[in-house]
């Protein structure tokens, strides 16, 4: 049963997206019902942005799984404005820290004993407090694991599993409210992205489950020097507690003391890029939370008779609560992207989007590649500090040009790369921090050489010979069938012949002139005249 202060928070969250639903359906419905459609629009970006501000102070007030719902919703590029997103793209999971008693109080329970048995020293000062849980630094008594003393302990908020529960409550009834709307209904899956995110949260408060996988990424990386990855105290782990190494050193985006430490800020960047291409490509397992608290810059003496006059060092990942795992028609999918544009190939490029999923059967493809290639001669090769010398006008003409294709074209994006995409934007940002002159084609080029190489030699394997002559075979079958629907759909005048140039220049031409016959987007190939003359 829920106490009167969750039912508070349950009221409150509810009471919110209902306000928030009313001003929608007072500003986007009933006043251009009643003639002041102009003022809808030109106030609807500065709306969205205030509404983003609200839900960005009532997420950081409640903590909770509100933070994690801004985070999420910022990485929901292909549903909400950017008015939206990008006002929640830097909401960091940062709260007011627990009071120690009742931290201590839960970390006992779980382990069994009290803190002084099990550890040497405990700080009662967290080094860090987030939405579910916090960290405190400890140092371990005796040899409870091999070679380290230093540890981290990750405990739970006291009563976050049934705040978790009464906000993910609160958030399928108001995800309810949304599907009566139209518009929601046919441009997204409310319930269906509510329960991707539950299982997510679910997984988060489960810290058995974040041990696996820091033990699978450490698994995954033993073998590269550059890389360290926190083993865990699995004596000193429950479902709750977590006790993971100390590894924290220099944070990702404090340039200032990795030059002081004589660090390649640009060496750095590269290899960030590096490690996350071969655990999306290679692993199908990567680190989904990239943010400047859980990447850090460790600084390591030098060998002994060295005569390296760099400083050595090691990319530093902590907190796996937040994992993505790429499966094998994802993985192959994302291949095509980066051999596409890694060789400047937007034929590839628009196939790799079908692999994806971005693409529904029957999409007419030619104008999107068209535009692509468009992008690749313009903006091919560039740095992002070149990139911020390109004319604004330059790169908006380009934008209006994908964006007007895209918007004809049945386009979606599958949920599983949402994760993906957000952990990649996040990545983009650390590179060009470390880096202002950083390349990502440069990058790219070599990595999509490799997967062009591995391609061609499988490409003569028995299994891919058989299974291309299976295709040619399949075809050639199939051939006059196609010909006599295709004879007879001409014969009657039914044959629909779809051109997206002639679409786009119809539609400026409506907008310019007013309502424009939606049949004139069609070119008929037959013996009659639009008007029915012979």
């Amino acid at each position: 049963m829920k106490t009167p202060r969750l039912r508070g928070r349950y009221f409150r969250i509810l009471t919110f997206f209902a306000g928030m639903i009313a001003r929608f359906i007072y500003w986007e419905l009933i006043l251009r019902k009643i003639g002041f459609r102009q003022l809808a629009k030109s106030t609807r970006s500065e709306r969205f942005r205030r509404e983003a501000v609200r839900f960005r102070a009532l997420a950081l007030r409640m903590g909770g799984v509100m933070i994690k719902v801004g985070q999420f919703l910022s990485s929901r590029l292909d549903i909400l404005p950017p008015e939206i997103t990008d006002t929640l793209a830097d909401l960091q999971d940062e709260v007011p820290a627990e009071k120690f008693a009742d931290i201590r109080q839960l970390a006992e329970h779980e382990l069994g004993a009290s803190l002084a048995e099990k550890f040497e020293w405990f700080d009662e000062n967290p080094l860090a407090a987030a939405s579910l849980g916090q960290v405190h630094r400890a140092r371990l008594k005796g040899s409870e694991e091999a070679d380290f003393v230093n540890v981290v302990v990750k405990v739970q908020r006291p009563s976050i599993a049934s705040i978790v529960t009464v906000d993910l409550s609160a958030l399928q009834r108001v995800g309810r409210w949304l599907m009566y709307y139209r518009p929601v209904r046919e441009h997204a899956d409310v319930p269906a992205l509510l329960r991707e995110f539950s299982a997510s949260v679910h997984e988060e408060i489960d810290y058995t489950h974040e041990a696996g996988n820091a033990e699978t990424f450490f698994e995954n990386f033993n073998n590269d020097k550059l890389v360290n990855v926190p083993r865990v105290v699995r004596s000193l782990s429950t479902l709750r507690v977590l006790t993971l190494e100390d590894v924290f050193a220099i944070k990702i985006t404090e340039y200032d003391a990795i030059t002081a430490a004589g660090i390649d800020r640009g060496e750095v960047a590269r290899k960030l890029l590096d490690v996350y291409l071969e655990q999306i490509f290679e692993d199908g397992f990567f680190h989904a939370d990239p943010h400047p608290g859980n990447l850090f810059i460790t600084p390591l003496p030098a060998a002994k008779n060295s005569k390296r006059k760099t400083v050595r060092w090691q990319l530093t990942f902590v907190d796996f609560g937040m994992v993505g795992r790429v499966p094998d028609n994802l993985r192959k999918g994302l291949r095509e992207t980066v051999v596409a544009i890694g060789t400047r190939d937007a034929v590839r490029l628009i196939k790799s989007y079908k692999e994806l999923g971005f693409l529904l059967p029957g999409a007419d493809t030619q104008a999107l590649e068209q535009a692509s290639a468009a992008v690749f001669d313009r903006f091919w090769g560039m740095s992002m500090s070149e990139l911020k010398n390109v004319r604004p006008n330059e790169v908006r003409d380009i934008g209006h040009r994908v964006r007007d294709v895209m918007v004809e074209m049945p386009f979606q994006v599958p949920n599983d790369l949402l994760m993906l995409v957000r952990t990649v934007a996040i990545l983009s940002g650390m590179c060009t921090g470390l880096d202002p002159h950083f390349n990502l084609w440069e990058q790219l080029s070599p990595y999509a050489s490799k997967l062009v190489q591995e391609e061609a030699t499988s490409a003569f394997s028995v299994d891919n010979i058989l299974k291309q002559v299976g295709e040619v075979v399949q075809a050639f079958v199939a051939l006059p069938s196609q010909a006599s629907r295709l004879l007879a759909q001409m014969e009657s005048g039914a044959l629909v012949v779809q051109s997206p140039q002639v679409t786009r220049e119809v539609r400026t031409l409506g907008r310019s002139r007013g309502p424009v016959d939606r049949r004139s987007h069609i070119l008929r190939v037959s013996g009659q005249r639009s008007d029915g003359a012979k």
